[in-house]
């Protein structure tokens, strides 16, 4: 396991972590936050699937596929809401441990639409020791939900739509997430990759996986406002 260094540093230092967003986001609790913020209108995209590779990595791909994908060993439904779909996901037990401690469950459970980048477990497993532990504390649900809330964008953002805005904006293509602060979009290569604050890159190894209130891409790492 990597040294604890700036970026867990960063991460735990709670006058750091509470204190990055708006003055608005700051005096709104984070569940009120994401269902005031959902309302957004956002510009409907065609459905664009990233087929993951024999490395792991993903590619875009311009072929349609049906609503059903397979993600962590079971069928994710479109019918179905974020929380329904991924608490069957074996690879993203640690992400709905950290859902559930921060009380973001009903709020992911909402109508939405919910665009969320969703880290697995092997991502956290990158971070430094201990960290998933200590941010798991109830003394850390304010840390925990900040680091929670910069996956989620309001508004339903497909890999068609990403893709279109990196074209459009190129190196200034970004998504202001639900936690005040923005993540930015690049291609590398054929891959749709998100950068955090840190500098931390994430690829989106499986997109589109719909849901009956916005939308999952799972990531491979996990960000950091």
């Amino acid at each position: 396991m990597r040294k604890f260094n700036y970026f867990a540093a960063a991460l735990l230092a709670s006058t750091a972590i509470v204190g990055a967003a708006s003055a608005d986001s700051k005096n709104m609790p984070a569940g009120d936050m994401m269902k005031s913020e959902s309302s957004m209108s956002v510009g409907a995209g065609s459905s664009m699937d990233v087929n993951v590779d024999t490395k792991g990595a993903g590619s875009v791909a311009t072929a349609m596929h049906g609503d059903t994908k397979t993600v962590g060993g079971a069928e994710m439904y479109s019918s179905k809401n974020i929380i329904e779909n991924a608490v069957n996901s074996k690879d993203h037990t640690t992400l709905v441990a950290a859902v559930k401690a921060a009380g973001l469950v009903e709020t992911l459970e909402g109508p939405g639409p919910f665009t969320v980048f969703a880290p697995t477990n092997a991502a956290f497993g990158k971070l430094p020791d201990g960290i998933v532990d200590t941010l798991l504390k109830p003394e850390n649900k304010d840390q925990l939900t900040k680091v929670l809330t910069y996956h989620v964008v309001a508004g339903k953002h497909s890999a068609a739509d990403l893709v279109a805005l990196i074209a459009k904006d190129g190196a200034d293509a970004k998504l202001t997430t639900v936690e005040g602060e923005d993540l930015t979009l690049a291609m590398m290569g054929k891959d749709v990759v998100v950068k955090d604050a840190k500098g931390t890159t994430a690829h989106v190894t499986i997109a589109d996986v719909n849901q009956s209130n916005g939308v999952i891409h799972v990531v491979d790492a996990v960000l950091l406002p």
